[in-house]
């Protein structure tokens, strides 16, 4: 599975929340709404989920194995710190 498209809609200066990112699966099915997180140490990614009745986060989409996840994170991470230097250069013009 190739990822063919990330687009990073909404970046957030303050708080935990970095920004809130689309990807798309060989140019086929996309997955809205991966948030990238602050963590104590590093940025990560959370899947998008939904609350359930008894109020527990349950994941909606996720990789399934440690490979696809490290590759998902990198790759949205990456596409991240490009958005933000592109975000910067626009500011300082």
């Amino acid at each position: 599975m190739e990822i063919t498209d990330i687009r990073v809609r909404k970046i957030n200066a303050e708080g935990k929340m970095k920004a809130v990112v689309s990807v798309t699966f060989d140019n086929a099915i996309v997955v809205h709404d991966i948030k990238i997180i602050e963590g104590p140490d590093k940025l990560f990614i959370a899947m998008p989920s939904r609350k359930t009745a008894d109020g527990e986060f349950k994941d909606i989409a996720h990789p399934i194995n440690a490979q696809m996840r490290e590759y998902l994170e990198n790759s949205i991470l990456a596409k991240y710190e490009t958005a933000l230097a592109e975000e910067a250069a626009s500011i300082a013009e």
